[in-house]
């Protein structure tokens, strides 16, 4: 389970934890709406529950796509969603000096995969005292990661963890190694495995990524199978009118059967080890 998140409920149900929520933060009443509906349905399954969304999206292909409604107004909006449903929040941040200012607002601070190597923008996250979640660089082995986990303990903060979320596989395609899953667990870290970005196709040329959210459900047992920690997912209720990574991400109404056809799957995993 993820350490050092309080407000965490039924971690003692031997389920996988999940990180669900839009791309980005769009507005307060969509962020609420979509943080309502999922977290009645991870009651219901007793699924230790995390709201994502960014604050701000950094990384875009193109200098007219949508990078968010301003940092402060989406961190508040985040905080409100937590406070609301008393849930635990994550986002991600893109620069050390960001790292202060968010942890204000969230309960983990997660560091994309791009910048997963930065020792300056790990210590600032450590340094706050917040939950980490470090995703694995997309080129990167899994081994590797070891030494960002060994950056954010030799601050003195113990609570982190990785995410896997695919490794390049050509130009335009990731593929999940799930060998990774367990190396990285063997670094005394919980692993989350990041479905919905696992599934991006980059670098297109059109200059907005595509992906194969058909294959959704596919990663996601097999994760559940491995023995993963945890999920991460995007999701929106409407997936092509969002605003950031529409074409990866799981229609809000499919996440119930989805959530419950894995849950299945990892009890019967939890019965042969």
């Amino acid at each position: 389970m993820i350490p050092g998140i309080e407000k965490l409920k039924y971690t003692n149900a031997d389920n996988f934890f999940l990180m669900a929520g839009p791309c980005v933060i769009e507005g307060e009443k969509m962020a609420l709406e979509i943080a309502e509906v999922i977290l009645k349905m991870t009651d219901r399954l007793k699924i230790p529950f995390v709201f994502k969304g960014s604050y701000r999206k950094a990384n875009r292909s193109r200098l007219d796509s949508f990078t968010g409604i301003g940092d402060e107004k989406a961190l508040k909006i985040l905080r409100k969603v937590s406070n609301t449903f008393d849930i635990p929040v994550v986002t991600d941040f893109h620069s050390a000096d960001e790292a202060e200012l968010a942890a204000e607002y969230v309960d983990v601070l997660q560091v994309p995969a791009f910048l997963c190597r930065q020792t300056d923008i790990l210590i600032a996250a450590a340094k706050t005292g917040r939950a980490v979640n470090i995703k694995k660089g997309q080129f990167l082995s899994a081994d590797a990661m070891r030494f960002a986990v060994e950056k954010i303990r030799e601050t003195g903060n113990k609570n982190v963890f990785l995410t896997e979320r695919g490794t390049f596989f050509g130009y335009q395609d990731l593929v999940v190694d799930y060998r990774g899953i367990p190396a990285m667990q063997d670094l005394g870290v919980p692993v989350v495995l990041d479905v919905t970005h696992s599934l991006q196709q980059p670098n297109q040329v059109s200059g907005v990524t595509g992906g194969k959210p058909g294959l959704i459900e596919t990663i996601a047992r097999a994760g559940i199978v491995v023995g993963v920690d945890g999920l991460f997912l995007e999701t929106h209720p409407h997936p092509a009118d969002a605003k950031s990574d529409g074409a990866n991400m799981l229609r809000l109404d499919l996440l119930q059967p989805l959530l419950e056809r894995l849950t299945a799957i990892r009890n019967v995993v939890n019965t042969l080890y």
